[in-house]
């Protein structure tokens, strides 16, 4: 754990030089979000915000990812301080997780509850370990997850598995998550899985993947229609930048998969 604060922040290069960042959750003995750690969080995104790297990697260390909110947060508040914490956590979390120019990934090596599993769920590939765990047990409060969390699980699983989801409070296996759509893919070395994949999404096209996520949100907000409407414009942006340029004539010259990306 860092002597001031339960996040930290690290960024490094690939081999291509591209720069990937690390936002680790180290918070024991269990990642519990509290004050302190929603503070850290947000201060780490908005970090990585003003200073897009090509990928990033959300990952956690001790024996948990995290076995939720503090419930302490929860304790006394009024109807409209109740809104505010969500309006903030959808703000400075969340949304901006989202709004990335660039390949998101979470890591979790094990039990991933609540705030964690919502923020998850913001990210554009969840990877997990065999032994991992997930669940929106807010129902024990008296809740419902309100970072965003059914409506990102109805998106990837279905509505009908959401409200079951939320609803029992169970706890679903990675096994589970996979086979519904919401961990991607699950591997033994998570950390080597992880680390490797974020690295080879930001030795790639960076503004192509920027274009993609631009091209989902979308559809996520207006469907296929109004996917379609902006696609052309986002794409057709592509065009100007040197990845593309350089990529067209690297294929015509020496065939496919070797050319290389600057993220420009």
């Amino acid at each position: 754990m860092s002597e001031t604060k339960p996040t930290r922040l690290s960024r490094e290069f690939t081999e291509g030089g591209a720069e990937v960042a690390t936002i680790t959750i180290d918070h024991p003995p269990l990642n519990l979000f509290d004050r302190e750690l929603i503070d850290a969080l947000i201060a780490d995104i908005a970090a990585v915000s003003a200073q897009p790297p090509r990928a990033l990697l959300i990952r956690a260390e001790g024996k948990v990812v995290s076995g939720g909110v503090d419930v302490n947060i929860f304790d006394g508040l009024t109807v409209e301080q109740g809104a505010q914490l969500w309006r903030e956590l959808f703000e400075q979390i969340i949304h901006p997780l989202e709004a990335l120019p660039c390949p998101v990934v979470f890591a979790a090596h094990g039990l991933t509850l609540t705030a964690a599993f919502e923020m998850s769920l913001a990210c554009d590939i969840s990877l997990a370990a065999p032994k991992a765990k997930f669940g929106l047990v807010e129902t024990v409060v008296g809740l419902t997850p309100s970072m965003g969390g059914p409506q990102r699980l109805a998106e990837r699983a279905g509505s009908g598995r959401a409200r079951e989801f939320v609803m029992t409070g169970d706890l679903y296996s990675a096994a589970t998550m996979a086979e519904w759509g919401v961990v991607n893919a699950i591997h033994d070395d998570l950390d080597t899985a992880a680390h490797a994949l974020v690295t080879r999404l930001a030795d790639g096209p960076t503004r192509a993947h920027a274009a993609t996520k631009q091209i989902i949100e979308a559809w996520r907000s207006g469907g296929v229609a109004h996917a379609d409407s902006v696609t052309s414009e986002i794409s057709g942006e592509l065009f100007g930048t040197a990845d593309l340029r350089g990529a067209v004539r690297s294929f015509l010259e020496v065939g496919p998969g070797k050319a290389t990306y600057r993220g420009e």
